[in-house]
């Protein structure tokens, strides 16, 4: 799943290509992709809109028209694929934007992906945004906001982690490389770690999220022109799909929590 690395990285890329760009069409192939509002609203509001701008807020693309905000989630496999008017188009292009000189196509094999269109006034005050957390740079984001996010919480950090609702952008490749580098076990339960933990979590998400986006997020595939985006970050990964720790040189561990594949090492993260 495309986490904030990678969102990030597709927001940049295609910023290139469509700012300043106007909508002549849509056409949705397949409704269920478009959460709201209906699929004919949507197609007549967001005709000869110009994107101004293209933002990100958690996992969430943030398409900045000139009234409204068209809000984007990558889900499990959701790519975008700038295409010529004669490519074909073929069975996963669930919904195409029209441009004078081109087509933009959101490709979903899983169709999971969601879209928005949401009023710009008062878009961040209505779900999907008014129930994201904050991002890892925010200066509210400290030790004292993750003691009573988490004070009440049994689960193990692992999965508290992936909360978009306390911290955005998290996904299960990153919380795993964030916990070994705090030197924390994943099955603690959140509400037992201390403040020294909670200021490690806080510094290293900053760390391990601001390498990936230098790298291109980690083997992302989510876009196509050429300047095609390839995330390196896999690279670099610690310990998530390895087997040996890099520090103690110990077999990791690999385990569900949640249903979440987790890799550690036992040794170094008690």
């Amino acid at each position: 799943m495309p986490e904030l690395p990678e969102v990030e990285t597709v927001k940049e890329t295609l910023k290139k290509q469509l700012l300043n760009q106007k909508i002549l069409d849509v056409v949705v192939n397949y409704s269920p992709i478009v959460e709201k509002p209906s699929v004919e609203e949507f197609i007549n509001k967001i005709k000869n809109q110009t994107i101004i701008d293209i933002k990100r807020r958690g996992k969430w693309l943030l398409f900045e028209l000139n009234d409204y905000y068209l809000l984007s989630h990558l889900r499990m496999e959701g790519k975008y694929y700038i295409k010529n008017f004669n490519d074909e188009v073929t069975r996963h292009q669930h919904v195409i934007f029209k441009f004078k000189d081109f087509e933009l196509r959101y490709n979903d094999t899983r169709k999971f992906g969601r879209m928005y269109l949401l009023d710009k006034k008062n878009a961040f005050n209505e779900k999907p945004l008014n129930e994201l957390g904050y991002e890892p740079w925010d200066s509210n984001l400290n030790s004292d906001y993750l003691y009573h996010k988490y004070k009440n919480k049994k689960l193990p950090i692992k999965s508290v982690l992936l909360d978009q609702s306390i911290i955005v952008g998290i996904g299960n490749i990153y919380a795993d490389e964030v916990l070994y580098l705090s030197k924390i076990n994943p099955y603690k339960k959140a509400n037992e770690l201390n403040t020294s933990e909670l200021d490690s979590i806080i510094k290293n998400t900053k760390v391990v999220l601001e390498k990936a986006i230098l790298l291109g997020g980690t083997t992302i595939k989510s876009y196509t022109s050429s300047e095609g985006v390839h995330g390196r970050f896999q690279n670099e990964l610690l310990v998530h799909t390895k087997e040996e720790c890099p520090n103690c040189h110990s077999k990791l561990i690999k385990v569900k929590i949640n249903g979440r594949g987790t890799y550690y090492c036992e040794n170094c993260q008690k």
